[in-house]
């Protein structure tokens, strides 16, 4: 029996490696190489082809392959696209107290960029913090405060499940506007092929110990 009991044990493994990826988590990621290595082909977004203006409603866009919309309110319906030098654009909400949605296609598991405050000129400024918000398609959400962001802060979601939407908020903080560059829009990883082997040799063993019981029985 002991040779049973064994196999058993590894199949049940396999069967907890399967599980893990049926159940829904959202990860947070506050390092962009730490975000890219959890997640497959990564598409990113600049905001270069955008000039300084308004962008009302809804606005389509797309980060290399994929596609998403991102738009503001509620109390302006608009984003502005900013800038310090008319090379490297960004988006900020027209209201300062407004959130901004990003809503993602279907099938990628991944969403993040750089966040940081811009002032009324659309200069970059300090922020106490800003809070984010992700959304998967199970329905669950994880909030994250990033304190004192800069142009450089970087914070990425990944969901096990396909990640929906995105939001950013700078809240009350007077003078401060929630900005946003180089969106990241991410399938997910491809398991490695020894992953799979394990998995597959798993269920097999787990065939074969319910075939052995059967026949001790």
């Amino acid at each position: 029996m002991r040779p049973i009991s064994t196999i058993a044990a590894v199949a049940a493994a396999a069967l907890a490696l399967s599980a893990g990826s049926a159940r829904a988590d959202i990860t947070t990621f506050t390092h962009e190489a730490a975000y890219l290595a959890a997640v497959g082909n990564t598409g990113v977004d600049n905001y270069n082809d955008l000039i300084q203006q308004m962008y009302y409603d809804e606005v389509p866009r797309q980060a290399g392959e994929y596609s998403y919309s991102v738009s503001a309110g509620p109390k302006a319906p608009a984003l502005w696209a900013g800038t310090s030098d008319f090379v490297d654009f960004w988006l900020s909400s027209q209201n300062r107290t407004d959130t901004t949605t990003f809503v993602l296609q279907g099938g990628v598991a991944g969403a993040g960029g750089n966040f940081f405050g811009s002032d009324a000129y659309s200069h970059p400024t300090s922020a106490a913090s800003l809070l984010l918000t992700a959304t998967d398609s199970t329905g669950a959400t994880v909030s994250f405060t990033l304190e004192n962001p800069d142009v450089n802060s970087f914070v990425g979601f990944v969901s096990s499940a396909d990640l929906v939407s995105l939001t950013v908020t700078a809240g009350q903080q007077p003078g401060v506007w929630s900005s946003i560059d180089n969106f990241h829009v991410s399938v997910a990883a491809v398991p490695e092929p020894h992953t799979w082997g394990m998995l597959a040799g798993g269920l097999a063993l787990l065939g074969y110990a319910s075939r052995r019981r059967r026949k001790l029985s």
